[in-house]
């Protein structure tokens, strides 16, 4: 691996959105918005809450917070993204913007969402820092992760199928620890340290259903970008034989004419201070 570079981390993920942007929708599209109705209800989002949805991608947090009564605008650093998501939702707001650094005054909104966006980030930490300080006081952050891949068993299928057959130090950009969050300790510890105050961590159990086995290695190849990244590393031989090795263990949850994973998100979710402090 190489030395953690957040910089050369931040432009790997950015263009690795772009060109995933159009595959993400139909590869987890179906798997991520089963935690939007939590992750609103985390954020205290309510008819006349002004939201600010962080790494927005298709819209689809923006968009269900409009449908609650919300006023709703979506951020996002690949431009095809944010592009998808304006066409999509051609009534909504949805700009190119970095997580790390919103072009947002102070105090702008009452709840800011990020669903699976701080996975990408080179440095997530000034995102909670940046996040914390465009809410009003009082204001709350929530935002998912995938828990730990002996949970979120798509994510171990995967890994064990390149574990077994191919190489996983391959040199691409180091970035944080991809399941760092999905410890509640860690992840309110973060929070807090971004000054947020009264974390609360819950882990939320999902189903990735999919239509055949094979359909797990082509979603993270067309709908992921470290995974993707690590999969195009491999050989072509080790390519063929983790792609075999995903599609026989995804066989074993095949249920009728669909495939289904268990999977969870690991949902956290914090408070501005007030002007008390509290």
């Amino acid at each position: 691996m190489l030395p953690l570079d957040p910089t050369a981390f931040h432009t790997f993920e950015q263009s690795g959105w772009q060109r995933a942007a159009g595959g993400y929708g139909d590869a987890f599209g179906g798997l991520t918005i089963q935690t939007i109705p939590a992750l609103l209800r985390a954020a205290g989002v309510q008819p006349g809450t002004r939201l600010l949805d962080v790494a927005s991608g298709p819209g689809y947090v923006a968009a269900a917070a409009e449908q609650a009564g919300a006023a709703a605008v979506g951020v996002d650093f690949s431009l095809e993204m944010v592009g998808l998501a304006s066409r999509r939702y051609p009534g909504l707001r949805f700009r190119e913007g970095d997580a790390e650094s919103l072009a947002f005054p102070a105090a702008s909104f009452d709840a800011v969402a990020i669903n699976f966006g701080v996975l990408h980030l080179g440095r997530p930490d000034a995102a909670l820092a940046e996040a914390c300080r465009v809410l009003v006081p009082g204001g709350r952050c929530a935002f998912t992760v995938w828990a730990k891949p002996e949970v979120s068993l798509g994510f171990g299928i995967v890994l064990r199928a390149i574990e077994a057959h191919g190489r996983l130090d391959v040199p691409l950009p180091e970035g944080p620890p991809f399941f760092r969050f999905s410890d509640p300790e860690e992840a309110a510890r973060s929070l807090v340290a971004a000054g947020f105050v009264d974390p609360r961590v819950e882990q939320i159990p999902l189903v990735w259903r999919l239509q055949s086995p094979g359909a797990l290695y082509e979603a993270f190849l067309g709908g992921a970008v470290r995974t993707a990244a690590l999969l195009r590393a491999q050989t072509p031989d080790a390519l063929a034989a983790i792609r075999a090795a995903i599609a026989q263990e995804a066989e074993t949850y095949r249920r009728g004419q669909t495939v289904e994973i268990p999977m969870a998100a690991v949902l956290s979710a914090a408070a501005k201070p007030d002007e008390r402090g509290a």
